[in-house]
């Protein structure tokens, strides 16, 4: 996923976009035959090389605060790296791989064609992705160039249309970072082109209340018959402030960085279970109801065990558990919305 989660870069450039067109796409290839599969440019990704910082102002809603004065080093540090790492032109990116250390030039154009063939539903262009503390004017400059970026994107994928749209759709992203005037910008140049859907991007504040000031600005300005996507944000929160704003979907590594950590979702809060409540927890679920694999199976005591002698199986079994755990609360939110409870 593009605003944050991995694997961008990694599907751009780890092997050849080809092989799962000619073999399966993505639906075969990952066991998912229904449903929708969003796939992203990597831009997220690419740029967070070049400004380390830039994953930790769009994550920072999603995880536990950072101090300003470890972001700032960050920062410094980032920005010392980044033209080494990233270069951006006109054309598109050239950036180093973390893998091989060989350089990796993406357009609009290559990156979409790629997604294409992976035959994912839902299509996010290239757009440049600079840091919460850029100043005004270089954060205008990377607004215009996504714009072109982003219009250079949707004529390729509406190139011979309609046989090579192939049923896809194509969202626009929504930048201006914390600027309302840029975001004004970005949207009336957006929403003049055919995108079949839009996803706010960019930096989207350092605070969760920046985030829904932000949201309360940009979504009443987008067409009500197209969907809206909040890129790189999917925490509960966050989520239950969005969804009445009309926010549509979301995406986020939220649940499963959480859950790498021992971290555990439950309805009355989060739950790590390194506790030392949780070592004599015989018996006791990590939520009573849930029908998650890892709580139909385990206990709360074995978990904690798994914690405490390192075993890499309690990634596992909480990344099941906590993806359950948003299912869960998404499906109950499209119930309150069916019942015009939201």
């Amino acid at each position: 996923g593009g605003g944050g989660g991995g694997g961008g870069i990694v599907e751009l450039h780890a092997f050849c976009p080809c092989v799962l067109y000619c073999t399966v796409g993505l639906h075969k290839f990952m066991s998912r035959p229904i449903g929708p599969i969003i796939t992203d440019s990597g831009g997220f990704q690419i740029f967070s090389l070049a400004y380390g910082s830039v994953h930790n102002d769009v994550g920072q809603l999603n995880a536990e605060p950072t101090s300003e004065l470890k972001r700032a080093a960050m920062r410094k540090k980032a920005a010392s790296k980044g033209s080494n790492v990233v270069k951006v032109t006109e054309e598109g990116v050239r950036f180093r791989s973390y893998r091989d250390g060989r350089y990796v030039d993406l357009t609009p154009e290559s990156t979409v064609q790629a997604q294409k063939q992976y035959l994912s539903d839902i299509i996010i262009p290239l757009d440049e992705l600079p840091p919460y503390s850029t100043t005004r004017e270089r954060l205008e400059e990377s607004v215009l160039l996504s714009h072109r970026w982003e219009e250079r994107s949707l004529r390729e994928h509406l190139k011979d249309f309609p046989e090579n749209v192939k049923g896809q759709a194509m969202y626009a992203v929504v930048h201006g970072g914390v600027e309302k005037e840029l975001r004004k910008l970005s949207v009336d140049y957006l929403t003049a082109l055919p995108f079949d859907g839009f996803a706010i991007g960019g930096s989207l504040g350092s605070c969760h209340e920046e985030l829904v000031d932000l949201l309360k600005f940009v979504v009443p300005k987008l067409p009500r018959e197209k969907p809206n996507h909040l890129l790189g944000i999917a925490d509960e929160k966050s989520i239950l402030a969005a969804v009445p704003l009309g926010i549509d979907t979301f995406d986020s590594c939220f649940p499963t960085r959480l859950a790498r950590h021992g971290t555990l979702l439950t309805k009355a809060g989060k739950l790590h279970v390194s506790n030392a409540k949780c070592a004599r927890a015989f018996g006791k679920k990590i939520c009573e109801g849930c029908s998650c694999a890892t709580c139909t199976r385990y206990d709360l005591a074995y978990l904690h065990h798994l914690k405490k002698a390192k075993e890499p199986l309690l990634a596992q079994l909480a990344t099941i558990h906590n993806i359950q755990y948003m299912n869960d609360m998404m499906a109950d939110i499209r119930k309150q919305i069916l019942a015009d409870e939201i």
